[in-house]
């Protein structure tokens, strides 16, 4: 999965990956994402884009076997669904 996402002070676009290779940085203002806590960020980055491309196969090879069920959106979405809201609520810190 390739994660992308928007700088909030200069409203460019990203690719995950671009954060992780420049430690935590804009690849566009060379300026932290969040100076304190840079490793887990990128750490947490890369989690979720291996958690994200798990999924996708796992739920790839569910869809392939035809079973005879379907699965609650909700119960998968859910959590994920509420953590980018918080992400679009939060608000930059500068200083």
């Amino acid at each position: 999965m390739k994660i992308k996402g928007t700088c909030r002070r200069d409203g460019r676009e990203f690719l995950a990956d671009q954060v992780i290779a420049s430690g935590g940085e804009c690849p566009w203002d060379g300026e932290p994402f969040n100076a304190d806590y840079a490793v887990t960020l990128v750490d947490a980055l890369r989690d979720a884009e291996a958690a994200g491309s798990a999924l996708e196969l796992a739920m790839d090879a569910i869809a392939d076997l035809m079973p005879a069920f379907t699965l609650d959106r909700e119960s998968i979405f859910g959590n994920i669904r509420a953590s980018l809201d918080r992400l679009e609520r939060n608000v930059v810190r500068r200083g």
